[in-house]
């Protein structure tokens, strides 16, 4: 039986899920949960995830929650399938440390910006807020020039990369669908780079949320 994977289209932390689904091959179907019809607040949704947060998976009657632990799931079920953990000790260590990375530091000042944007009326936008938080963004982006150590974060493509693009990526949809709201570039040479890699990959140009801006053909 497929996966079945409890998403929203756009989710950084769903996107990575179904990134690693795509990247090993899995056969998965798509659940998507809309925040506007009150799916997170139905007592079904919670029985799923008590945190009532996306992305969730059901995997043949088992159901995990939180993005990161889900990948980790995939990874050594289908370790036959492409790898996304290192199968060296050390080299997994820094694939992993790059994820708590990514989910503490730079995921909390996007979802600051999120909160500021997404979830306040345009017109009590606090612009110091916004501000605050694009600094913030700005500011351990930077940090993470110094960190990559290849063509990708890590070296070889791992969840690391997987788990900063699809943040980054929501960043610059922020910035996309609001012309002037922020300013400054995100990233830098190295990241850039990088980035443009991300979006040439396969798996990412599949998974590519369906109501963003398509991707240029390569």
């Amino acid at each position: 039986m497929p996966v079945t994977l409890y998403y929203m289209s756009g989710s950084p932390y769903a996107w990575r899920v179904w990134l690693a689904l795509t990247h090993k091959g899995i056969a998965h179907e798509l659940r998507p949960i809309s925040y506007d019809a009150g799916d997170l607040k139905q007592d079904w949704y919670a029985a799923l995830n008590p945190r009532r947060r996306v992305p969730v998976i059901d995997d043949e009657g088992f159901t995990l929650y939180e993005s990161a632990a889900i990948v980790e799931y995939l990874d050594e079920k289908w370790s036959d399938r492409p790898r996304l953990f290192s199968a060296d000790l050390r080299q997994r260590a820094l694939e992993r440390r790059m994820i708590r990375e990514a989910d503490q530091y730079f995921a909390e000042a996007l979802e600051h910006l999120v909160q500021a944007v997404f979830f306040t009326a345009p017109d009590q936008r606090d612009r110091a807020r916004v501000d605050a938080a694009w600094s913030a963004m700005q500011r351990e982006l930077a940090f993470w020039e110094t960190l990559i150590r290849g063509d990708f974060l890590a070296g070889p493509l791992s969840a690391a990369d997987h788990a900063l693009f699809p943040a980054i990526a929501l960043g610059w949809r922020i910035e996309e669908q609001n012309p002037g709201l922020v300013s400054g570039g995100l990233v830098g040479p190295k990241l850039a780079a990088w980035a443009a890699r991300m979006k040439a990959l396969p798996a990412v140009r599949a998974t590519w949320p369906p109501h963003w801006t398509p991707l240029a053909a390569a």
